[in-house]
């Protein structure tokens, strides 16, 4: 079926209480490893790319593998811009074909986050095309995109509200105690903050940073409005294991397939257990 707005999966979400997974696309593999899973699952889905994703593999390649995937899918499939960072690289995936984009104008002053957001809302929503932005710094790595726990913000609840009012925003993606990448600890994720947000802010809320994150906090996170979680280094931990394993095991070998196929089914099945997690297995 034909590639769907982020906008179009929250909505349902939002009207019935449970998360869409929004899983990162690296390459061939994992991209049919997402759509498999949603499939097995009978979920609606997001593939996102981020730009290291993009420069990696290329824009083109990046949407035609989606595109491909959503089209022989039997479930509906989105295609995210990942923390683009400047206006162009947005133009740019639009006109590529994604059906959502992020603009992470959280390292600005607010006025200016807000100014850029407005602007990219302006060209994207007559082409059908969804907005997330993001308020509030959220710590870690995440390809290009890197910011330092010391500089590593909350998000303030009363600035969410003005953002979402001045913008009109998709959906928000808030910084409650999250980073991206491994955790060095376990994560206490801010609840009555999330709670503050979301009694101020009527879209739907995304969580980033979210491999790692417990399952009742998941689970917690979900109940107070939580709509779109991200999953990146779970994905490749379970791919990048499954591969050394097999490597291990049959040093010799030099058939990739025979070594990547394997890594895709381990990517299935990590995707498949955060799908039941979230909620959305069967509500496709």
């Amino acid at each position: 079926m034909p590639l769907v707005s982020v906008h179009e999966l929250l909505s349902k979400a939002e009207q019935k209480g449970y998360a869409v997974g929004a899983f990162n696309a690296n390459n061939m593999e994992i991209v049919q490893a997402i759509v498999t899973a949603a499939e097995e699952e009978r979920a609606p889905v997001i593939m996102q790319a981020s730009q290291g994703a993009i420069s990696y593999a290329g824009l083109e390649y990046i949407t035609q593998m989606v595109t491909i995937a959503a089209r022989q899918a039997t479930v509906p499939v989105a295609l995210h811009l990942d923390h683009g960072t400047g206006f162009d690289q947005v133009v740019r995936c639009i006109r590529s074909g994604f059906t959502s984009v992020m603009y992470d104008g959280s390292k600005h002053p607010l006025e200016e986050n807000i100014a850029v957001t407005k602007q990219v809302i302006a060209m994207a929503r007559p082409v059908g095309v969804s907005v997330e932005a993001e308020l509030g710094k959220i710590g870690g790595t995440e390809d290009n995109v890197h910011v330092d726990e010391r500089e590593a913000m909350f998000t303030d609840p009363e600035e969410a509200r003005y953002f979402v009012e001045q913008t009109g925003v998709d959906c928000l993606a808030i910084a409650i105690g999250t980073a991206h990448g491994r955790y060095k600890g376990e994560p206490k994720l801010d609840f009555d903050r999330l709670k503050k947000i979301r009694d101020l802010v009527n879209i739907p809320l995304v969580l980033h940073g979210s491999s790692g994150v417990p399952d009742d906090a998941i689970r917690q996170a979900i109940q107070l409005g939580i709509r779109k979680i991200n999953i990146d280094t779970n994905i490749r931990e379970a791919f990048v294991n499954e591969m050394r394993r097999v490597i291990a095991e049959k040093p010799d070998e030099i058939d990739p397939r025979k070594i990547l196929g394997p890594a895709r089914q381990a990517a299935v099945e990590i995707i498949r257990e955060k799908i039941r997690l979230f909620g959305s297995s069967g509500q496709a």
